[in-house]
């Protein structure tokens, strides 16, 4: 499938900008799928606003594969997105592992009715960068592709901006995640796409959760060539928006008003701080990003959309002091939860 052959209103969200949630899995306390709480998640980031899912991706758990649940993961998903609500969105799954495993992945994705793959890199590691680019030419072929820039703290890879300019430069390429929490990677993807003269066809979509909103804000001017490109950042597809998403979608409409008036109050500035500071506890960085997957799931099981925090690896828990500072998120910034709008939901998407 070619991205010429997505449906159009699909398409014009996607290069819009649009809140894009890395959906988590739902275990219970034996660590078995819970569909019924996998189910009422969906729901709840289909009513918060949010523009699409990503399924299948690191908030899913890559492990994912080993046992299973890749393909009844992805499916229940978009099952009930399509059932839930006829609006359009914007279903992305995760593609992983070598050529033939990341092909097969996007086979399957294809067959479920999804739109595009993210590609992770991470089991690449070591390749050289013409092999890269012919592990992401060969899933191109099946299914449009956006781009990753994982970071090297969770198994990303570091790629060069020659890389970014060659990859850039595969036609069924429509975006990428940049997600290195790194200033001078995000700015490579930037040069990339410039290089590659794919500024009007790739959309680019922050994954630095440590910099959401000065991501969303900021205008990247690159100078290649003879040419000066002016990109931007105009949606996310975040594992820290798989939690308070409806606060998230309120944060992303202020931002577009905000560029689109070419003028930025001081007070949506002040939300870059704020939002980094809920991220350093939620995805654990005192601990090097150990507890990111469970912090997440800890917010979503006090909301009561989980009925427990457990991951498929038994070892992978909050860690130290992790909940504590969970509170004290709370008491801090009651304007960035959205406790009351899952409250007043919750039986409903449980049903």
């Amino acid at each position: 499938m070619h991205w010429k052959e997505l449906p159009q209103p699909v398409l014009s969200l996607l290069r819009h900008g649009t809140v894009i949630p890395a959906h988590p899995l739902a275990l219970d306390a034996e660590r078995k799928f819970d569909r019924e709480s996998q189910r009422a998640i969906a729901r709840y980031y289909v009513d918060a606003g949010s523009g699409g899912l990503a399924v299948g991706v690191h908030s899913t758990q890559f492990a994912i594969r080993e046992v299973g649940l890749y393909t009844p993961v992805l499916e229940l998903a978009i099952q009930t997105a399509k059932e839930w609500t006829d609006r359009p969105l914007v279903m992305i799954a995760g593609a992983v592992g070598k050529t033939a495993q990341a092909v097969e992945e996007a086979k399957t994705a294809r067959s479920l009715g999804y739109h595009a793959v993210l590609l992770s890199l991470a089991a690449l590691k070591g390749a050289s960068e013409d092999e890269l680019i012919e592990h992401c030419t060969a899933v191109a072929k099946e299914m449009p592709l956006i781009g990753f820039y994982l970071q090297t703290a969770v198994g990303g890879i570091p790629l060069s901006r020659g890389f970014w300019s060659r990859f850039a430069a595969i036609d069924n390429v429509v975006a990428i995640k940049v997600a290195p929490f790194n200033r001078y990677r995000t700015l490579d993807v930037a040069f990339g796409i410039a290089n590659a003269h794919a500024e009007e066809r790739i959309t680019l979509y922050t994954g630095n959760d440590d910099h959401i909103v000065a991501d969303l804000l900021t205008p990247m001017v690159v100078r290649t060539g003879n040419r000066e490109v002016t990109l931007r950042f105009h949606g996310g597809l975040l594992g820290h928006w798989s939690v308070w998403t409806r606060g998230a979608v309120k944060l992303l409409e202020k931002i577009k008003l905000s560029v689109s008036a070419g003028a930025i109050p001081p007070e949506t500035l002040a939300l870059d701080s704020f939002v980094t500071d809920c991220n350093s506890v939620v995805f654990d960085v005192e601990h090097d990003f150990a507890g990111c997957i469970p912090g997440c799931h800890e917010i979503l099981r006090r909301q009561g959309l989980l009925k427990s925090i457990e991951c498929l690896d038994p070892h992978e828990k909050l860690s130290p002091g992790q909940s504590e500072g969970i509170d004290r998120l709370y008491a801090t910034y009651p304007e960035l939860h959205d406790d009351a709008f899952v409250a007043a939901n919750l039986a409903r998407w449980r049903s």
